[in-house]
């Protein structure tokens, strides 16, 4: 593999610009190559899908999506470090792809009399596809982003590309909870697909990005049903930051289900379970208040982990993305299972159809380590999500007609290392007391410890949960738009300030720009993906804007500005 590489897909680009000898987050150039190698399959793989499809040829199975989806969910920024990991899926993304071409070229040859495949319109452009083989041992120029020289397209195609990383981490989840949407894995393969047709203008693309945004909204709603059908509603909740007298496991990342599994596994053996980072609205639904060990959450947003999974003292389980290089002083208490992964550290397999993981080895590790490190005390309300939110409801329509609540303001997204994000906190702790702060993500840990006080009995500070909660935010915001009467979702007293970091959040964001929402601020810096005439679109179609100064932004906002 060469010593070089490019990725610009999450906020810390280097320069905002982008990573070429090595990425911000930790990630080595090989590392960052084989994610390239892997994309540029998982492209191979759907195009042969969307041509099978256009002429009705059964072509593929129906677990290709769901392997499509999990390995674009393994390239996001901070889910995967291991190379053997990417090695063995782009083998078998060409193995699936080869499979694919032999079974089309059979089908298409016998109904067509052994006609040449370019005769097909939309083939021959394709035809990179047919004949090369990926080569993992050498540079692949295919699979560079770089590799599409007008930046316009570059970037669109990248920023579809990105949007379907979030798509497919949501409907990755879903698929874990039972919970499956073919329509959605057929977008992301055609979505995927699309990004390697040439013929495609800048307008279409810009049609694909805002549709990428559409499906983005199905997928958040479908992760929603399968959270709630499986664990309930969440509900008002105080979760406790301190510390028991137990040995304890950390659970990192978003996949509820580990956490299910997990707690059922250490009922009874003396071991707490603490949640970390975006694991913390685990306590917010019913099902898992009936687990007595489970502990409360320990520490903050991802990128303190190097500090916090030391002081923990116990193992800890990265259950999805948000592992960051782990420092030799824990790292051999390090277990990651499902995408993520990093070479080196043990990894907890996938569970079968009939059965559940086997975290015995996490377990039997926690019985041997001292108790946790105590690093705060006091409680973290949280747990309203957009059913609680809809109980409350007529209690904030009532305070925002009589100007109790004069602005709400979504400051969702995600946390990161940049020191410009004490902004956040600064926003939050100098916006007018008639507002309220709508939240989900682990960009809340920059102000969710602060006590704003409430109004009228509602928290100033309402957490959704997750980022993949997000679809809360856009239930609360459509339903007030409807209890209101307004024709306009731009007309509620609502304002976006939004904190980004990675692909999970740019889907969020195509998601709100689907709806229609217009005035968003994003930081803390603008993505480095988006090309000069990208943000122009962006900028005249719906008002993007970066984050400016406090004083500033928060005038603004009170403005509706």
């Amino acid at each position: 593999m060469t010593d070089k590489m490019f990725c610009f897909q999450c906020q810390e680009a280097n320069g905002n610009t982008g990573c070429t000898t090595g990425g911000m987050c930790g990630k080595k150039s090989d590392t960052a190559n084989l994610q390239d190698l892997l994309i540029h399959s998982l492209k191979g793989i759907s195009f042969w899908y969307i041509l099978g499809k256009k002429l009705e040829m059964d072509i593929y199975d129906e677990n290709t999506g769901l392997f499509v989806a999990k390995g674009l969910f393994a390239t996001i920024t901070n889910a995967n470090f291991d190379n053997d990991f990417f090695m063995r899926k782009i083998k078998e993304a060409v193995d699936i792809r080869d499979d694919m071409k032999v079974k089309f070229d059979k089908k298409f040859h016998a109904r067509n009399n052994n006609t040449w495949l370019g005769a097909v319109p939309d083939c021959a452009k394709f035809k990179a596809y047919t004949d090369e083989e990926i080569n993992i041992k050498a540079e692949s120029r295919d699979a560079s982003i770089l590799k599409t020289e007008n930046e316009d397209i570059r970037s669109l195609r990248e920023l579809t590309i990105y949007g379907l990383k979030g798509i497919a981490a949501y409907a990755d989840h879903a698929h874990v909870l039972g919970k499956n949407d073919m329509n959605i894995f057929d977008f992301i393969m055609t979505g995927l697909a699309k990004t390697v047709d040439d013929t495609l203008t800048a307008d279409e693309l810009v049609a694909l990005v805002l549709e990428t945004g559409e499906k983005g909204v199905t997928a958040m709603a479908l992760l929603d049903a399968a959270n709630t059908e499986a664990y309930g509603h969440p509900e008002i909740t105080e979760v406790n930051i301190g510390v028991r007298n137990n040995p304890g496991i950390l659970i990192s990342g978003h996949d509820l289900k580990d956490l299910e599994e997990l707690l059922e596994q250490t009922k009874g053996t003396g071991v707490d379970v603490y949640t970390h980072s975006e694991m913390l609205p685990g306590h917010y639904y019913p099902f898992f208040k009936k687990f007595d060990n489970f502990a409360g959450n320990y520490g903050n947003a991802w990128w303190k982990q190097n500090t916090e999974f030391e002081s923990f003292n116990g193992p800890i389980l990265m259950t999805t993305n948000c592992i960051t290089p782990p420092k030799a002083t824990y790292k051999d208490k390090v277990f990651t299972t499902g995408n993520a992964g990093f070479s080196g550290v043990k990894h907890i397999v996938d569970r079968k159809s009939d059965g559940a993981k086997d975290f015995s080895a996490v377990i039997d590790l926690a019985k041997t380590c001292a108790f946790p490190t105590e690093i705060e005390t006091g409680k973290i309300v949280g747990g309203f999500a957009r059913n609680q939110v809809m109980a409350l409801a007529d209690k904030v329509i009532d305070a925002v007609k009589t100007g109790a609540i004069k602005r709400f303001v979504v400051m969702a997204g995600c946390d990161g290392r940049h020191k410009e994000r004490n902004y956040y906190t600064d926003v939050a702790q100098k916006l007018p007391e008639g507002t309220v702060i709508l939240t989900a993500g682990c960009a809340k840990y920059r102000y969710i410890k602060l006590d704003l006080g409430d109004i009228g009995g509602i928290p100033r500070i309402l957490d959704a949960g997750q980022c993949n909660d997000s679809y809360s935010l856009v239930a609360i915001a459509l339903a007030l738009k409807k209890a209101f009467k307004l024709d306009d979702i731009n007309d509620l007293p609502i304002s976006y300030d939004i904190a980004w970091y990675e692909q999970k959040a740019v889907i969020v964001l195509l998601a709100l720009l689907h709806l229609g929402v217009k005035g968003i601020r994003l930081g803390p810096t603008l993505p480095a993906f988006l090309s000069p005439g990208v943000v122009k679109v962006l900028v005249e179609n719906f008002d993007i804007k970066p984050i400016s100064d406090v004083d500033s932004d928060i005038k603004a906002m009170m403005a509706g500005k």
